[in-house]
Parts: structure tokens; sequence; C-alpha cells
């Protein structure tokens, strides 16, 4: 099971870690946060302080067309935001 999935980065995100140490990520849903904290540790070289872990259901879409009204939905996913301890950070564009 792949633990991360990828970063999320955003200006708030960005404005978190500067600031406060803290990093978002799209987990796998049935990750938890031991292991969240055992895979960022491993794939960043970081100590990690603590994980919460937030649950979002997938937005409910629709469109009208010629066929009629297209009913959906987006795809569920868990969000992790990882405080990491004093000191440590993450450079998510050093291989750019």
């Amino acid at each position: 099971m792949i633990i991360i999935k990828k970063p999320v980065v955003t200006e708030k995100m960005t404005a978190m870690s500067e600031k406060l140490g803290r990093y978002a990520f799209i987990v796998d849903k049935r990750a938890n946060k031991l292991q969240i904290k055992a895979a960022v540790e491993e794939l960043y070289n970081v100590k990690v302080d603590a994980v919460n872990t937030i649950n979002y259901e997938g937005k409910l879409k629709s469109r009208y067309t010629k066929g009629g009204a297209v009913v959906g939905r987006r795809d569920a996913f868990k969000k992790a935001v990882v405080t990491l301890k004093k000191g440590e950070t993450i450079d998510f564009f050093s291989s750019i």
C-alpha cells in the first residue's frame, strides 16, 4: 500500500509550512496516523512531531447536457497535516 500519494502545495499550506512547520499530504484512505508518520520520516528524512488527519467526502457534481442531467461525485480522499519537530523542513522544489 502506497501511504503518501502527493503533497498539497497551495498558498495556504506554503504559509503554514514557513510559519509553523506544518505540511499537508493526500494519503491512502486506509492509512492510520502511525503509518503516515513512518512514511513521512522515511521518505523525507525528518522527525515528525504530530499527525492530524481529515477525511473528505467527494463533492456532488452535476451538469446539464442535451441528453439530460448528468450527476456524479468526485472521489473521496484523506488529507494528513504533519507537524515537524523544531528546525526540520521539507523542500518540495529542490529536485525541479
